[in-house]
């Protein structure tokens, strides 16, 4: 089931600002790369702090300083690190993330290096669509819990809780 992008927006005002792993961590906090199309700025700060409120800390690249102005070989190899530095690696699935030219290099290296650490969060616009793409549902995805909350869910439907605890 994919969550409405008004209910991801309506979170923003929670987002917050970490550039390290190491941050999150040393306040006992889960941490996960962001993976999402620049055009989708307000979505990814809703849910940076959607998820903010339940513990984690979402890294997003365009929030960090140390990234180059144009993307270059530099780029490549910091989301490369942040990739594997951090815990998870979300790809949030969207109209423009679907058709970005780094979305699919990022969660193709992404499964290379941490493939059961990998979660699809999929939405619906305003229109009634929901976004991803057969390849997308190889991986865990976002979904309601039936014990409240969201969670982690394969294709089998076991799933693991992502809010509240540390149950990821």
């Amino acid at each position: 089931m994919a969550i409405n992008q008004d209910e991801i927006r309506n979170s923003a005002g929670y987002s917050t600002v970490r550039k390290s792993a190491s941050e999150g961590r040393a306040q006992d906090k889960r941490t996960a790369f962001l993976c999402h199309s620049h055009l989708d700025a307000d979505l990814a700060k809703g849910l940076q702090g959607y998820l903010a409120r339940n513990g984690w800390e979402v890294y997003i690249d365009w929030e960090d300083a140390t990234m180059p102005e144009r993307p270059d070989r530099r780029t490549a190899e910091k989301i490369q690190s942040k990739i594997r530095d951090l815990e998870m690696f979300f790809f949030l699935a969207t109209r423009n993330s679907m058709s970005s030219r780094w979305c699919p290099w990022e969660i193709g290296y992404a499964d290379g290096v941490k493939r059961d650490r990998i979660l699809i969060i999929p939405t619906q616009d305003s229109q009634g669509n929901t976004h991803g793409n057969e390849y997308l549902e190889l991986y865990r995805h976002l979904d309601t819990a039936q014990s409240g909350g969201v969670g982690s869910f394969d294709s089998t439907d076991r799933g693991f809780r992502l809010t509240g605890n540390k149950a990821l």
